[in-house]
């Protein structure tokens, strides 16, 4: 197994809350993860039709068979055992007694703030980060082939080509868990929603032209994609508002968790066809962004993140608020040769913020680290 970082974190909070709470795309490694870091826990599955059944229809039962030290899967199945849960961990009043997982957000979080608030730790893990995936061995050799394979741990574990594995995860992402959460009727409708998503990737989130190139009303296309927010395919990255100019984008731009299964719904079928590939630069700039996350959730923590432009078309990728003095600031550039340009839009905000060169930073796909007078060169 590859070691996940977000480990050694919940470990550490299971030992001080009574409920733990791991939340994440559907296969990103949960269940083996708990299984692995909690080898003495009784594991259920509210997958199963029998288990679940017993679990809704006679709670009470259910956490007798299951008092402590139970890691309960898809747990978002059954919403009515979380108060019941709620009432167990409180009269016995130990830590560790529960650890929960579920693919689905929104379904998920909703019950755990409405019964669990102040008794759980709560994690997401998403697939395998660039760290993890060079401590595990299992780094392509290339970014494109980074890019283009993703993250996903079965298909390392299985040695399973991106083509085979990704229309299937779809298939099943649209057929089980869109229907769970939503019922949408023209599910041909949605998957071309999807493609459309994938194809503006870097990009700020019009809603009103995806919703036209989709066939769908504005609020629809809004209604999908907070589903896609909910189930961790896409994520918003937020404008920076802060002073400098009343002529700033205040739109957000939209990114995937993950490049694989954007390639996959781009028809990218290898790694070769993204060298000349229109959005490579936006899917470099998707995998250098969603690391981020990846690091900051991989420690329990949530990442200040967010992009500055203004009218003039000015614009840092990448600024990351930390509780220092000033936010670092990246710009992210796909090409492999160095260029003094790639500093042009750091230098501009960085006079408007008085912010120093040392917080300056370009990641980009070369292999050289340099220091400039205009900040850091960061090979990727």
């Amino acid at each position: 197994m590859i070691a996940r970082t977000i480990q050694q974190k919940i470990e550490n909070l299971a030992s001080k809350f009574p409920v733990v709470t791991l939340t994440g795309p559907r296969q990103s490694g949960k269940s083996t993860l708990l299984r692995h870091a909690f080898p003495d826990y009784q594991y259920v599955s509210l997958e199963n039709l029998d288990v679940r059944t017993f679990a809704t229809e006679d709670p009470h039962g259910f956490l007798k068979t299951y008092p402590r030290h139970v890691i309960i899967d898809e747990a978002q199945r059954v919403p009515t055992l979380f108060s019941y849960i709620q009432t167990h961990v409180d009269e016995v009043d130990e830590p560790g007694l529960y650890i929960l997982s579920g693919s689905h957000n929104f379904l998920l979080m909703e019950t755990v703030n409405q019964s669990l608030a102040g008794r759980t730790a709560i994690f997401k893990l998403l697939p395998f980060s660039h760290d993890e995936k060079v401590s595990g061995g299992i780094l392509p050799s290339t970014i494109d082939e980074e890019i283009f394979y993703g993250g996903y741990p079965r298909i390392f574990d299985k040695n399973i080509s991106p083509t085979d594995y990704y229309p299937f995860y779809l298939q099943t992402y649209v057929e089980r868990d869109v229907r769970m959460m939503k019922n949408i009727g023209d599910l041909s409708a949605f998957i071309r929603f999807l493609k459309l998503c994938a194809g503006r990737i870097g990009q700020l989130l019009n809603l009103s032209s995806l919703a036209n190139d989709c066939g769908i009303s504005v609020p629809t296309a809004s209604s999908w994609l907070s589903l896609l927010e909910a189930s961790y395919i896409c994520h918003l990255l937020r404008p920076d508002w802060n002073n400098f100019s009343k002529r700033l984008v205040k739109t957000p731009k939209l990114y995937f968790y993950d490049t694989g299964l954007a390639c996959s719904l781009l028809d990218i079928s290898s790694p070769s066809q993204l060298a000349t590939h229109y959005l490579r630069g936006g899917l470099f700039e998707n995998l250098v962004i969603t690391n981020f996350l990846k690091r900051a959730w991989n420690k329990g923590y949530e990442a200040d993140l967010r992009f500055w432009r203004d009218s003039q078309g000015n614009e840092v990728d990448l600024l990351l608020y930390d509780g220092s003095t000033h936010p670092t600031a990246y710009e992210i550039k796909s090409g492999a040769t160095f260029n003094t340009d790639f500093f042009s839009g750091l230098t501009k905000w960085a006079s408007l913020s008085d912010t120093p060169t040392t917080s300056l930073y370009v990641i980009y796909s070369g292999k050289d680290t340099l220091t400039t007078s205009k900040g850091t060169l960061l090979a990727w």
